[in-house]
């Protein structure tokens, strides 16, 4: 693997070599900005910054001109943050023309677009409804006003519920819900409750997420300055076996570690990378994988606003993987999935075996019961999920 760090260069950029029938189906948009930073966030976020919005669109449009030099059709699209849903009305019009232009979505297409519930007025759902968005994804996080301000979420539990009602009469009909345990001082009765009330509200994805304490965040300072107090593991471990129990007892299937959604409602486009497939990456700090080249653009969204300006490329940093990191990078992202991996057709696209990228690891991961074999796939058992982080490490 050759990787290039670009945070100095001011190289000029050109149209990536995507050949005109390209078989690249998936873009993904990050939208940086948002009424308030969260002690967890790890994201590129921009809080009390809107004086940039008009600034972000321009240099928005100046990358999706200068990678793309003409439409290219997707299957999905999704739009995150930060939180889209933030956008003044005017400038998130904006943003839908030129999504329309340059990523036009397919007939049967799945246009995600993360949201919070406080902000999200009627007018922008009508303008969401209107510019083809038809899947939303919605912070709730939790229903228990302790953890709500715990974790700096300015929403509360009857907000969600109203949100939720106002987004049905606007007529969306894939709404997901993300959630997240192991918030200081949760119990185990309290997660249940809040699967229950998410159930009883009834999207029709739901994302469960352990809480997490990452560097550069205000929550890992608190945590290194003993201010904040993480659940002990095996509650945690209880809290995830909770929803793996729970959730698909009531119509929620397991697809992704983190991820369950009623029958033909999986995030299409979150497959697309489980499946290692190549998709576009635009705007600051966003990632994309194109030609066995992954690249991620610049996380200052100042930094990344003037070099666009200068006509210079937005990418701090590149990966070039070779076939063999393609393989291994494939298991990793497979993996997630509870079908595991098709094991014939992975070795036809990558010339070799998945035992055989790590066979002794591969076998004993068996003979512990996190691995299984079963027609044609290899996959996560239930209790391998819980050590999905160290199995797959043993692919690298």
């Amino acid at each position: 693997m050759t990787q290039t760090n670009l945070t100095q260069s001011g190289i000029p950029f050109g149209p990536s070599p995507i050949p005109r029938n390209s078989s690249v189906s998936g873009a993904y948009v990050h939208v940086p900005f948002c009424i308030h930073r969260c002690g967890y966030c790890d994201f590129t976020v921009v809080a009390g910054r809107d004086d940039l919005i008009g600034d972000y669109l321009v240099a928005l449009e100046q990358e999706l001109k200068s990678k793309l030099s003409e439409p290219h059709p997707v299957e999905t699209l999704f739009l995150g943050g930060g939180t889209p849903s933030y956008l003044p009305p005017a400038d998130m019009e904006r943003l839908f023309s030129l999504l329309r232009n340059w990523f036009p979505l397919r007939e049967g297409g799945e246009f995600s677009m993360e949201c919070n519930p406080d902000g999200l007025t009627s007018d922008r759902m009508a303008l969401m409804r209107d510019a083809g968005v038809n899947r939303i994804s919605l912070g709730v996080q939790s229903f228990e006003a302790g953890h709500l301000q715990t974790l700096e979420r300015t929403h509360t539990a009857e907000e969600v519920e109203e949100v939720v009602g106002r987004l049905r009469d606007h007529g969306f009909e894939n709404v997901s819900f993300d959630l997240i345990f192991g918030v200081p001082h949760q119990t185990l009765p309290q997660w249940e409750e809040t699967l229950a009330t998410a159930v009883r509200l009834a999207p029709q994805h739901i994302s469960t997420y352990g809480l997490t304490y990452e560097k550069g965040t205000s929550f890992w300072t608190r945590l290194q300055r003993d201010q904040i107090h993480p659940v002990p593991e095996e509650l945690e471990r209880e809290m995830y076996e909770m929803a793996m129990t729970f959730l698909p007892e009531r119509g929620y299937r397991q697809y992704e570690l983190s991820n369950f959604a009623q029958p033909g409602f999986e995030c299409r486009h979150n497959q697309m990378y489980w499946r290692a497939e190549p998709f576009f990456g635009i705007g600051p700090g966003a990632a994309e994988f194109l030609n066995g080249v992954r690249q991620r653009n610049h996380r200052s969204v100042t930094v990344w606003i003037e070099r666009l300006k200068l006509n210079r490329s937005p990418v701090q940093e590149v990966d070039e993987l070779d076939a063999d990191l393609m393989a291994r990078e494939a298991v990793m992202v497979g993996l997630r999935q509870t079908a595991g991996i098709p094991l014939a057709a992975f070795e036809e696209k990558y010339g070799i075996s998945v035992r055989d990228l790590a066979a002794e690891s591969f076998d004993q991961c068996i003979e512990k019961g996190w691995l299984e074999e079963e027609n044609g796939h290899v996959r996560l058992t239930f209790e391998g999920r819980f050590v999905a982080d160290s199995v797959m490490a043993e692919f690298f």
